[in-house]
């Protein structure tokens, strides 16, 4: 029985050898060739050739016609064309052409969007500094009313209005101190009519070097949260002695709404050559 399964192997070689001498010349079995779905002439430079096909072309004038080889989008033109109509738009509703004056003999600084108001009496200095950067306050107001029937959605937006932190610096001539006072517009009480309440609030005080920019946090800094209310009545009687008060604080919100808005149209006319590369 052994004998017999050990012939098997033998048996079967002796057949696929014969097999394979009887026919030599069948020829292998080749995969089938298959054209390829991207020419490749399409992707490739050919040494020499001054041409360069397809994607590797390089980028003519823009088809606006400009003459720019810079990349203009169908999406580009219809951002410059909103930004042109939004540009005619708030020129239209701007409305100071120039900055309004403020009253009291202040003089006015502006660089870039800070402002700088001085004034000079009786050997004292006041210097009031803000920046219109986050002025505005947010538009919060709870469902969106739907605009009455035959009045327009745009009549009824608010008016946006730039309701600045603003900080106060009083020095006295031959003193190295200054007496700083942050001050800021809470949002309840922006444009209240009541003439006996204060439309601007003392948030902080502290006692600063002359001439420094930036506030120590070594110095010691009175937060008025939990002031005794005689100590702030009399620093806001300082400041109005000074000029600093509601009447100040209105034209202040007129000056910074008006400069808030001036930049803004500078941003987008900036914008708009930005996009259209010019």
């Amino acid at each position: 029985m052994f004998q017999l399964l050990r012939c098997v192997p033998r048996v079967l070689g002796t057949t696929v050898a014969g097999l394979r001498a009887a026919a030599p010349s069948l020829p292998l079995l080749q995969p089938a060739s298959r054209p390829c779905a991207r020419p490749f002439g399409l992707l490739s430079v050919h040494a020499g050739s001054v041409q360069l096909p397809g994607l590797l072309k390089p980028r003519g004038p823009c088809a606006c016609g400009c003459g720019c080889s810079g990349l203009h989008t169908e999406g580009d033109k219809a951002f410059v064309d909103f930004l042109s109509d939004e540009i005619k738009e708030e020129k239209k509703i701007q409305k100071y052409k120039s900055l309004p004056k403020m009253s009291g003999g202040w003089e006015l600084e502006v660089n870039g969007t800070e402002a700088k108001l001085v004034r000079k009496v009786a050997g004292e200095k006041i210097t009031v500094t803000f920046n219109i950067n986050n002025s505005i306050p947010p538009a919060f107001g709870g469902e969106e009313e739907e605009p009455s029937q035959g009045q327009k959605a745009e009549e009824q937006e608010p008016e946006l209005t730039s309701t600045p932190n603003f900080v106060v610096e009083v020095t006295k001539d031959g003193s190295s101190k200054a007496l700083v006072l942050d001050c800021h517009y809470p949002e309840d009480e922006t444009g209240q009519e009541d003439d006996q309440s204060d439309i601007f609030s003392i948030k902080e005080v502290s006692f600063q070097a002359t001439g420094e920019s930036d506030w120590k946090d070594t110095n010691y800094t009175l937060n008025t949260d939990s002031l005794d209310w005689g100590l702030y009545d009399h620093l806001m009687d300082f400041l109005a002695d000074r000029g600093v008060d509601n009447t100040f604080a209105d034209e202040l919100v007129e000056l910074s709404t008006a400069l808030e808005h001036q930049e803004y149209i500078s941003f987008l006319e900036d914008l708009k050559g930005f996009v259209k590369n010019q």
